[in-house]
């Protein structure tokens, strides 16, 4: 006797899909990165949305530490990546747990619709598959 076995890939559920709703009028891509779903606009990473069981879970911001204290003035709330290690990290995240993180994701929302150049990253290019 044979047994058929079928694997169904099931998609994840993107976390805080209301982020996708917001940028929807700017064609948002969805791509999963590490265990997350990285948001791009316009060919920049302007988000990923991250939903685990620590500290660093709510929705990253790409940006670069020349941005950091403007932005700090318009989200509060926002700090580096503590599992990247001890110091300021690039990237910075608007915690899942911190009361204000709707209105906080909201208004990094409103940023992005509004093309501001202190939200996203360019990613690097990937390296071509070397043929043998």
């Amino acid at each position: 006797m044979f047994v058929i076995r079928t694997f169904i890939r099931m998609k994840k559920i993107i976390p805080f899909s209301f982020v996708l709703d917001n940028l929807f009028s700017l064609d948002p891509i969805v791509r999963p990165m590490f265990g997350s779903h990285a948001i791009y606009v316009e060919g920049k990473i302007v988000m990923c949305l991250r939903d685990k069981d620590d500290e660093d879970s709510g929705v990253w911001i790409g940006t670069s530490k020349e941005h950091h204290e403007s932005l700090q003035k318009e989200l509060p709330n926002m700090r580096s990546i503590r599992i990247f290690g001890p110091g300021v990290s690039s990237w910075q995240v608007l915690a899942k747990n911190n009361d204000d993180f709707e209105e906080s994701v909201n208004r990094a929302c409103e940023l992005i619709l509004k093309r501001d150049v202190r939200i996203g990253k360019i990613p690097k290019p990937k390296k071509k598959k070397k043929s043998s």
